[in-house]
Parts: structure tokens; sequence; C-alpha cells
């Protein structure tokens, strides 16, 4: 059991990334506090051992302070909240950027500040990010808000590593590429031509074909593991060779 024993956090658990690296964590024997802001999402987690849910709103910094404080230990936090807005900077309005930068990238800030003083107690922890190919890596049409704010998650990904490397403290980020995820269904969905726009995701893909989250969890579940004890400050693209 590469994880046994520790305590994990994840944001955003109820599907997609979330669920599966929550669901990959636990079978490596990890306590998991599986979060998310929709309470039927977390139902289909319930029951699975090693798994403990938990409502949490991450656009409120006082609810997860709460959530936090009560935890004696947290050994791995993995920030995955997010959301993606589709269009270019001239599409782009105050709310689109305020909303994009408050969950990918404040949300993540709260967590992190809530749960850092327990880690530097315990001497260790492994803080692992979301982040994307859409961002400071690569520039990718009609993702201006997006790709800002994911450009900030690395930011503040390298920022904290570089702070605390000497106390035992891990911090990297993951850049997916585009991931089969209820959330990209939605947005397919919203397209004119759901068939056309699904097409188009899949053709900007190397590999020719999209990801499932259960490719993205292992890469996590390395970050999260003693295996990776050397490795912080890093973004690891998990993107079917879109950065080729």
């Amino acid at each position: 059991m590469r994880l046994n024993n520790k305590v994990v956090v994840v944001t955003a658990a109820g599907q997609g990334i979330g669920r599966a690296a929550a669901l990959a964590m636990a079978a490596e024997g990890a306590q998991v506090w599986a979060t998310d802001i929709n309470p039927a999402a977390l139902a289909s987690l319930s029951g699975i051992p090693n798994i403990q849910t938990a409502l949490l709103d991450v656009m409120k910094q006082d609810e997860i302070e709460q959530f936090f404080a009560p935890l004696p230990v947290v050994d791995v936090l993995f920030n995955c909240a997010g959301v993606v807005h589709n269009g270019t900077i001239l599409d782009a309005r105050n709310a689109d950027w305020d909303m994009a930068f408050n969950l990918n990238a404040r949300a993540q800030f709260w967590a992190i500040q809530a749960v850092l003083p327990k880690m530097l107690k315990q001497g260790r922890g492994s803080i692992i990010n979301m982040a994307s190919i859409a961002s400071s890596i690569k520039g990718l049409a009609s993702r201006f808000v997006y790709g800002a704010s994911k450009a900030a998650v690395i930011g503040l990904t390298k920022a904290v590593a570089a702070d605390y490397v000497t106390q035992g403290i891990r911090c990297n980020a993951i850049a997916p590429g585009t991931v089969d995820t209820p959330s990209l269904a939605d947005r397919i969905n919203a397209y004119d031509d759901p068939i056309q726009a699904r097409k188009n995701f899949i053709a900007r893909q190397p590999m020719g074909r999209l990801a499932v989250a259960e490719e993205i969890a292992p890469v996590i579940v390395f970050l999260a593991s003693d295996e990776a004890q050397f490795v912080t400050g890093q973004t690891y693209a998990v993107d079917g060779g879109m950065t080729i």
C-alpha cells in the first residue's frame, strides 16, 4: 500500500478527476476525506472503504477553515476544484475573470493556507494542485480566462514549494490535456453541434482520443506518495502528447 494510513483531503471529489483520485488513493491505503459542494455527487462515494465524505464550498474561506480546523493530521491535499471558461480576451467579462481566479486559484490559496500549519507541525506534507496544459505551458484557443488562472496555479505551486522546501513540504501541480469528464460533457453539450464539438476536442489530442480520469489518477497517487519525496515545485503534464 503506497499511501498506507496517510490522511488525504480531495476537493471536487464528487466526479471526474477528483473522484478518480479519491478512489485511487483510498485503494492505496489512504484515509481519504472526499469533499464537494454537490451532495448527490458525494453520495456515490458513501460506503467505499477508506473514504469519508464532507460537503465543502471552496469558494468560502470560512468553510475551508472550519473543515480543516478539527483534523489533527493531513498528509496530502489535492486541490482539484475548478471551472473552465470559453472565449478570447474580447469575450471575457469581469465576472468571468473573477469566477475563474476565485475558484481556480484563490480557493487553492485558502486551502493551502488552512492546511499548511498542520503539515509544518508534522514536518511533512504533499500538496497537489490542479493546473492545466492551458496555462503558462501552452496557449489554447478560446481559453483566455482559464489559461490565465491556471498559469497562476503554476506560479502559486512553485512559490509554496520554494518557501517550504527545507521543512518537509512538497508542492506540485498536474497539467492534464483534455479529459472525458462530466464537466467536459456539459461544455460539449452547450455547443450548437455537440457531435462536432466532441470531434474538435479529440482532434487537438495527438493520440486521437480523450483521456479518462483514471489515467490522471496514478500521477496524483505518485505525487502523494513517498516515492515522490524528492519531487517539489514541478508541474506534471498528463496530456497525451499535446506539448510534444
